[in-house]
């Protein structure tokens, strides 16, 4: 059996840059057709021109498969004209608060002094995509960051916003109160729980920010995408560190997906009977809330076992030596429909 996917994206992906870019970047353009590139580099992307650099290194890393890079721009007070300028180029702004993960020092500390770029995004219509977690209690953090979201989408009632990488029931239970709110949902999270990372020996490529968490939560990001919830969308967070960086004290965090996605993702929704909701959760959700039509891409995989590598080169995958029921096949040009053949 073939599955055939439609222009699936990938709506939250970390490249990196310099070598880790070239080696990563062609994993998601194998499977997607796009995908929304976060601005946290060692230097933040916070301007028109270091954006449009950084589009023209992920292309060029890409190689031939055909892929497009939806840029977000690293949350700073933008003017009026900045904003303007880089509309038609990016899918919206990048909010992280500051030192919450990985290269995010320069994000915002006082959110009592977002507003008037907050205003702008609402006026120009550039979404918000927020990293949402105080610096509390690890597993509370999530949670606590809900009066922030409350906040945003009660103030701004015009602004799309998307809550990054939800994991905890609480935020799914928030995103039914506002039809303007969106989140994604990544591939770990709907499958680990906070005991996989260090309920034994500590598990460092399952260390992540947000951490996971509890079964309860787990079960709450499954009912509702496998329920097809239509303001859920996939977003991979996949996001690769060298060896040295996660076997070492002060392990980096990141989830490195990529290499498994799409095929990861078509098993966990066939063993969960409902594989026909796939397409909607890396696509056409995606598509409807962002208003984009990004150029058209069929992906084709298999119903094939294959077992996951144990590292590629510097990095070791999510799911390493596992085995897979579905692998990737083809990826056509084209305007095609989605559909399962038999």
């Amino acid at each position: 059996m073939d599955l055939l996917l439609d222009t699936p994206l990938d709506m939250h992906l970390h490249l990196r840059e310099g070598e880790m870019l070239n080696l990563v970047a062609p994993f998601s353009s194998a499977q997607f057709a796009g995908g929304v590139v976060m601005p946290n580099l060692v230097q933040p992307v916070d301007s028109l021109a270091r954006m449009r650099a950084y589009r023209s290194a992920i292309l060029e890393a890409c190689g031939p498969e055909p892929f497009t890079p939806l840029m977000t721009l690293f949350f700073r007070p933008y003017s009026r004209e900045e904003l303007l300028a880089a509309k038609e180029e990016i899918i919206g702004l990048k909010l992280y608060p500051a030192g919450i993960t990985t290269q995010s020092e320069a994000g915002v500390s006082d959110f009592d002094r977002i507003g008037d770029t907050v205003a702008l995004l609402e006026e120009l219509d550039i979404p918000l995509l927020v990293h949402g977690e105080t610096s509390g209690f690890v597993m509370d953090r999530e949670r606590e960051f809900l009066t922030v979201y409350q906040w945003l989408a009660e103030t701004f009632p015009r602004l799309r916003i998307v809550m990054e990488h939800i994991t905890t029931a609480a935020a799914v239970e928030f995103l039914d109160r506002f039809d303007h709110v969106a989140a994604t949902v990544t591939l770990h999270h709907l499958l680990i729980t906070l005991d996989d990372v260090a309920g034994g020996l500590l598990q460092p490529d399952l260390f992540c920010k947000p951490i996971a968490k509890t079964p309860r939560d787990r079960e709450a990001l499954r009912r509702a995408v496998f329920g097809g919830h239509p303001r859920l969308l996939f977003g991979s967070d996949s996001a690769p560190h060298p060896r040295h960086k996660k076997e070492c004290c002060g392990c980096a965090a990141g989830v490195f997906s990529a290499p498994v996605a799409l095929p990861a993702l078509a098993q966990l929704f066939e063993e969960a009977g409902c594989l026909e909701r796939l397409p909607a959760f890396v696509s056409a959700n995606a598509r409807c809330f962002y208003r984009i039509t990004p150029p058209a891409k069929t992906v084709r995989l298999e119903r094939v076992p294959w077992q996951v590598p144990e590292q590629y080169e510097t990095v070791r995958p999510f799911l390493a030596g596992k085995t897979i029921s579905w692998r990737m096949k083809t990826a056509d040009a084209g305007p095609v429909s989605i559909e399962t053949v038999r």
